[in-house]
């Protein structure tokens, strides 16, 4: 994937690929490859690729985006039948799918979001329960012998458009990131045009999230991760696989929503929290701001839109869109602000409309209210909040138009704004912790270095929340790993992180308390820590006070659960993904890992990974003794299911890793 090239409609890649020939079908991968390395210069709407020294090709995109297939015109004798256009359509990005012509129905009443929660509500908030004076005269107005109307189902156009997709998705299994290339990927794409059309965004996007992880897988991009491709892929053949029967409120929030609504919510004043950058594998990036209000509930403003990591780091710097304040994301992360006419989407991102007004105002200090409360909710409560916010998956962020760009406007008035693919829809807060930890080592792992620190009696590993050496979080994390080598150990921090499902207490560091001065802290995806910010370090001679000494930690000792072999299973289903079905169809040690599984207490996890081997390995022959195309249907059955129960084990040990009561588990 050439980010040189503007992006290209899914439909448009599709209809190109779809009309080539089988035989320059077969060649497209090598064109696609042959594009990659060549010069590319920009005129204004126009993007000229130079195909080889006497023919370019020229990509039309008014506004940033190629919208039709007649925009992309190729100089060679054989266009516009010729290969160079579809290859350049499936070397470039895949552009935000535009609104369907038909607007999608809005959710019956009552529809629950997919995080459990429409708004992010004060960890210590209390449910908010039905008055017996509202309910009886809602009662009393129900017209006696009303029936009530049947729940919504899927319409046949919307099951048409999940049975391709899955068949799609399905095919992108049986081959893996190694062997889906060009073809595999336009026919997936067409299945998520199909399904944007028949009112289904939220598999749309995760569709385009597949493409996206296999280009990425393909081309060697290290920002490239197994997990994203294999979760994107779990995610569209599990919303394909419940669509058909779902009915009601479940099948609205399987649906999604192509639009952001913002409703009006008066006046407020909010406390900023801290200032985080995006930087996401679709190609967007920006800064998020968090802030509280007096009662505890988040808040978001985010300033999202296409860009690397040089803007994540930038718009920092740039002033928020609310109202007429200048206050600057790394300001508001500090200050507070007072809003009046304020609009605000169920997942508490703030709206920008024109009747809204905002006007600087004082802050609060972590250790201050209303900001202290956050950290005052037991962890394990937390925990517990985190898990069940990202419970029934796919996730609720990855609807496919996820986030704002801070580009877009809503109005005061309630109405509809399209929101961008950033990857930040649903992203509620409510997996975020709010924890008091003490610094005692670090540790090497695979991915680097994290820091060692004792919460309340668990040793939690904290890590990076990016590698990407434009922002500051790698270098922040090892001038706090110094604080537990020598430079004040045992220093206290009050920290905020994002919980990470695993076996072992886990979570990525956003912000931190000052080292030296707790009353303020860093954005540490943001702010760059010096030397000098750290506490001096003790001279040969220097004896520490009896007052100054700091107790030992109590340290418990890291659980056992993750010696349970579920890695055994989980290796399989990431095998899949990268290398399709046939890596999984050689003989090996099958076998023996079903029953080290079963050993373990893990029968489920053992049955799984026998099927999953049987279905890989099922070849039919006809009459004559030839073979058969694989069932491709059965085989993705089988891996749906081992990567669904992967999942929700993982929450399980997780719960179990931080000492919180493990979430139930939705019927599916």
């Amino acid at each position: 994937m050439s980010p040189l090239l503007p992006p290209v409609d899914p439909s448009v890649t599709a209809q190109l690929v779809a009309a080539l020939t089988p035989r320059l079908r077969k060649r497209l991968d090598a064109g696609v490859a042959k594009l990659a390395g060549r010069p590319v210069a920009r005129d204004g709407d126009i993007v000229r690729l130079a195909v080889d020294d006497d023919t370019d090709l020229e990509l039309h995109a008014p506004g940033g985006v190629v919208t039709t297939a007649e925009a992309i015109r190729c100089g060679c004798l054989l266009a516009p039948d010729c290969l160079h256009r579809a290859a350049a359509a499936s070397a470039a990005p895949v552009a935000e799918m535009p609104d369907p012509v038909a607007e999608i129905p809005d959710p019956v009443a009552g529809e629950p979001s997919l995080t459990k929660a429409p708004r992010t509500a004060p960890p210590t908030s209390v449910p908010v329960s039905t008055s017996p004076a509202t309910a009886g005269s809602a009662a009393d107005d129900a017209p006696a012998g009303a029936v009530d109307p049947a729940p919504e189902s899927a319409t046949p156009a919307q099951r048409t458009a999940a049975a391709a997709l899955h068949d799609a998705a399905a095919a992108v299994l049986e081959a893996g990131a190694d062997g889906a290339g060009a073809v595999l990927q336009a026919e997936l794409l067409r299945a998520a045009h199909t399904a944007r059309l028949a009112g289904l965004p939220r598999a749309a996007g995760r569709a385009v999230a597949v493409v996206t992880a296999l280009r990425a897988a393909r081309d060697a991009d290290p920002a490239h991760r197994l997990g994203d491709l294999t979760t994107a892929l779990r995610d569209v053949l599990l919303l394909a696989h419940r669509l058909p029967e779902a009915a009601g409120p479940e099948l609205a929030g399987l649906r999604g929503r192509v639009r952001q609504p913002y409703t009006p919510d008066g006046s407020l004043r909010l406390y900023g929290l801290f200032a985080e950058p995006v930087l996401t594998s679709t190609g967007y990036a920006g800064t998020v701001t968090w802030a509280a209000d007096a009662a505890g509930r988040l808040y978001t403003v985010p300033d999202v839109a296409p860009g690397g990591a040089a803007r994540a780091a930038g718009s920092a710097d740039r002033a928020v869109r609310i109202g007429d304040t200048s206050l600057t994301h790394r300001e508001l992360s500090r200050a507070g602000l007072a809003v009046s006419g304020a609009t605000v989407s169920p997942t508490g991102r703030l709206g920008a409309g024109a009747g809204v007004r905002a006007v600087r105002a004082p802050g609060a200090s972590w250790r201050a209210e209303p900001l202290d409360r956050l950290w005052a909710v037991p962890v394990a409560e937390q925990i517990a909040r985190a898990l069940a916010s990202d419970l029934d998956v796919p996730k609720a962020q990855d609807t496919g138009l996820a986030g704002d760009t801070g580009d877009t406007s809503d109005t005061s008035d309630g109405s509809t704004q399209p929101t961008a693919q950033d990857g930040r829809d649903g992203r509620d807060g409510r997996d975020l912790l709010f924890l008091d930890v003490t610094l005692i080592g670090t540790v090497r792992e695979a991915a680097g270095e994290c820091l060692l620190a004792d919460c309340d009696g668990l040793t939690v590993r904290l890590a990076a929340a990016h590698d990407d050496p434009a922002l500051p979080d790698r270098e922040n994390l090892r001038l706090l790993a110094l604080l537990a080598h020598g430079r004040g150990p045992g220093t206290r921090l009050r920290v905020v992180a994002r919980l990470t499902p695993a076996p072992l207490p886990r979570a990525v560091l956003l912000a931190a308390s000052h080292p030296t001065d707790p009353d303020t802290h860093v954005d540490l995806g943001l702010d760059r820590l010096r030397r000098a910010d750290l506490p001096a370090e003790p001279t040969a001679g220097t004896s520490v006070g009896a007052g100054d000494a700091r107790p030992a930690p109590t340290v418990q000792p890291a659980t056992a659960s993750d010696e349970a072999p579920v890695h055994l299973l989980r290796r399989r289903v990431h095998q899949a993904a990268s290398g399709g079905r046939r890596v999984l169809a050689f003989p090996g040690s099958k076998e023996s890992e079903a029953a080290r599984l079963r050993r373990y207490g893990l029968g489920t996890a053992g049955a799984l990974l026998t099927a999953l081997h049987a279905t890989a390995a099922e070849r039919a022959r006809d009459p004559f003794g030839r073979l058969l195309p694989a069932d491709t249907g059965r085989f993705a059955t089988a891996w749906l299911g081992a990567a669904v129960y992967t999942e929700e084990v993982d929450r399980a040990l997780c719960a179990a890793a931080w000492g919180a009561s493990s979430p139930g588990l939705d019927s599916r």
